[in-house]
């Protein structure tokens, strides 16, 4: 049995919302640098740019990439042979992300109450955890910084079987299509189908976290992905609404068996501000 502490998950978190807030995945960044190259708008070229001059800004200042620097999600897979020691994990997970948010100067956007009172908690907390017990002696995390311009712009839809593949990447495409420009493209789109309502969308939640370069198993799924790729970025929204090529940088999709009668299908959402990093305890 392996002991770890609340205080290394405590220390870890924080770090791992400071690291997301202020540095962009390198895939990411090569993406949009990509992306500029390619593109056909002059003002969305341009946009793509500050894109990636604002990412250099932001690491080299210690400053955040957005103004919004999100609501804390975390993503824990904890080893069944580990032994958290001082306190409770929740809990300690919960101060890291107070320390990141406070100590960090980030802008702390939870409110407590969300339809009548919406009074700001101003430390950033709570955060969202998600907690699975896996094998081994380590515990994963998963920080994501998740701001809601793109949020706001996410569906999950209870489709039938009937829909079937088209209907499917229908309702992918129409998502980003009633988003437009809000979510700040270029966009990441997270997808889960099958499991049930929550279920597909946490499959989805996750998704917008997976590295750029890796596809579904799956060849029909991975083929599935490429084509609503291709469909967003024909839609000519653009980077920051200017139309041109990409709307997009990529769609990443996880599945969960489903009931007999269901087709969940979650999309989130997700600005290029991808925030997120992870760490092994």
């Amino acid at each position: 049995m392996r002991e770890i502490s609340c205080a290394q998950i405590r220390a870890a978190v924080a770090q791992l919302f400071l690291t997301a807030n202020r540095q962009i995945a390198p895939d990411i960044r090569q993406a949009v640098t990509d992306a500029a190259d390619r593109e056909t708008s002059t003002a969305a070229r341009y946009a793509l740019s500050q894109l990636t001059e604002n990412y250099v800004c932001a690491e080299e200042d210690g400053l955040p990439i957005c103004q919004d620097t999100g609501l804390a999600v975390v993503f824990a897979e904890v080893g069944q042979e580990v032994r958290i020691t001082g306190g409770l994990f929740s809990d300690a997970v919960t101060a890291g992300v107070r320390d990141a948010y406070t100590e960090g100067s980030l802008r702390k956007s939870v409110v407590d109450d969300p339809l009548f009172d919406r009074t700001n908690t101003l430390d950033n907390c709570p955060p969202i955890l998600h907690t699975a017990l896996v094998s081994g002696d380590r515990i994963h995390l998963l920080g994501i910084a998740k701001g809601f311009g793109s949020e706001n712009m996410s569906r999950i839809g209870m489709l039938t079987p009937a829909a079937g593949e088209a209907g499917v990447l229908r309702y992918i495409v129409d998502t980003a299509r009633l988003a437009g420009p809000n979510p700040c493209p270029p966009i990441i789109v997270g997808v889960g189908i099958g499991g049930d309502f929550e279920q597909a969308a946490l499959l989805a939640k996750r998704m917008t976290a997976r590295p750029l370069n890796k596809r579904h198993p799956d060849p029909r799924y991975a083929a599935l992905e490429t084509r609503a790729l291709s469909e967003i970025n024909a839609l000519g929204i653009g980077a920051a609404g200017y139309g041109g090529v990409t709307t997009a940088l990529n769609v990443a999709i996880a599945t969960a068996p489903t009931h007999i009668a269901g087709l969940p299908v979650a999309v989130n959402i997700c600005c290029h501000a991808s925030r997120h990093a992870e760490i092994n305890l």
